[in-house]
């Protein structure tokens, strides 16, 4: 689990980062960046399945957690590259993502944190 100081959990903040309109897509899972920082504050992330990705709750959270164990093991051991610029991030799980095993997701993960 991310500490708490790391959680987008604002409905506001989300839509906000969504309005700016700066993603990144890779095998299932979309990146959306917000505005960057000006003051030294920590990145809040957010990580989104819908509904309409699956029907099922159980495959959902699945996803969910090993985006944000992915997420949490990058950022233990420094390997978030840009996105300490950005004020918050937003994942969102896809369909193609959610029978992928965690290496996959976590690679993907890496991979989208590396184009910020």
């Amino acid at each position: 689990m991310l500490p708490k100081q790391f959680r987008l959990k604002n409905k506001a903040a989300f839509s906000a980062t969504y309005r700016i309109k700066n993603s990144f897509h890779k095998g299932g899972i979309t990146l959306f960046a917000g505005k960057k920082k000006k003051e030294e504050t920590p990145t809040r992330v957010g990580f989104v399945v819908s509904k309409k990705t699956h029907k099922r709750a159980v495959k959902r959270n699945r996803l969910r957690r090993l985006m944000r164990e992915s997420y949490r093991l990058l950022l233990k051991s420094n390997e978030v590259g840009n996105a300490n610029q950005y004020m918050s991030l937003i994942f969102v799980g896809g369909e193609k993502a959610l029978l992928k095993p965690m290496r996959e997701v976590q690679a993907i993960v890496r991979e989208l944190l590396g184009r910020l």
